[in-house]
Order: structure tokens, then C-alpha cells, then sequence
């Protein structure tokens, strides 16, 4: 079961996703695609990972993967609800350190791996093609790809979700 959740920034999809987790009796493993080693050192940032931390609670298993998600579809078994938060940041990452062939290539893996994994995904992305066109050729490139990871996985997604101020909108349903 793959699940979509898009929607902007605080939009509240990163709680949907965790609260949908939740239902049943799954193991529960987050997997976070910030470079926290990096990033944590920034106040702000520091700030956001506790938040984020104190809103899953203890029972969820924590993995940090910035680049290879595709390496762990395969440990996940039908026993699992696994939330991803978040693939834009994911993209991002791609975008900014590594090759544009190397993403097109673990999208393509990621995108494989989900079809056949027995596990239930949740999949945190940012909606960014409802803002202006970026003046920047990486700004356009992002958005670009952003736009063509979401088709692409709303076409593989049981259900595609839009949370807009908390409020969860259906847009694609089993």
C-alpha cells in the first residue's frame, strides 16, 4: 500500500501521515531524508528535528537517508508502516550534491522498489508547483523534478492525499 500526502509548508501532512501510521498494529519506522549532522547545528533547524521528535514519540524506529531510499525498501515487510518525510527535501538533496544521472536512476530504483515492497507507505512531499515560476535554472530544475516525481507517483499510489490547513482532501482512492 503506497500512499501520497502532499500539501505546502505546515499545511499539516506530515501529521496526517504519522496519524494514518499509526492505524492498525504496524511496526512504525520514520525515515527522515534531512542531513541532520549538517543542519542540526542550526538553531533553527535543532528546534524543528525536537519538534518533529516529540510528535512521533518513542515508538517509531528512526532512519536518516538524504540520498539512497531505494536501498531500504527491502528490509520492510508487511508488518511495517513506514512514513518518508520528505521527498522534496530528498530531491533537494539530489540536486544540490550530487549527479542529476545518479537521481534518475535512484528515482527510477525507489519508484521499483515501492511497487513490490509488502510494506504500507506514507509519503511526505511538498506541493511546489502552485507558486511562481523560479528565476534560477536550479529553482526551475526543482520544481521540474518535483512536479515529475509526484506524477509518477501518484500514477503507483493506492491513494494520493492534499493536506490544505490540517484539512486532508482525497484527490485519488483505492
Amino acid at each position: 500500500m503506497i500512499e501520497l500526502v502532499v500539501g505546502g509548508a505546515r499545511s499539516g501532512k506530515s501529521r496526517y501521515a504519522l496519524d494514518h501510521a499509526k492505524q492498525g498494529n504496524a511496526n512504525l519506522c520514520f525515515i527522515a531524508t534531512a542531513q541532520f549532522a549538517d543542519a542540526a547545528d542550526e538553531g533553527e533547524m535543532a528546534a524543528r528535528i525536537l519538534r518533529h521528535q516529540r510528535e512521533r514519540g518513542p515508538e517509531w524506529q528512526l532512519i536518516e537517508e538524504p540520498f539512497r531510499l531505494s536501498g531500504l525498501i527491502d528490509r520492510f515487510s508487511e508488518r511495517d508502516a513506514v512514513v518518508v518525510d520528505c521527498l522534496t527535501l530528498w530531491l533537494s538533496n539530489w540536486l544540490c550534491q550530487q549527479s542529476l544521472t545518479g537521481w534518475q536512476q535512484e528515482k527510477e530504483a525507489f519508484l521499483s522498489g515501492l511497487g513490490r515492497s509488502p510494506a504500507k507507505w506514507f509519503l511526505v512531499s511538498g506541493e511546489t508547483g502552485l507558486g511562481i515560476v523560479p528565476d534560477s535554472v536550479l529553482g526551475r530544475r526543482f520544481v521540474d523534478e518535483s512536479g515529475w516525481l509526484h506524477q509518477e507517483l501518484a500514477a503507483i499510489a493506492d491513494q494520493v492525499v492534499m493536506v490544505l490547513f490540517g484539512l486532508p482532501q482525497i484527490l485519488k482512492q483505492p
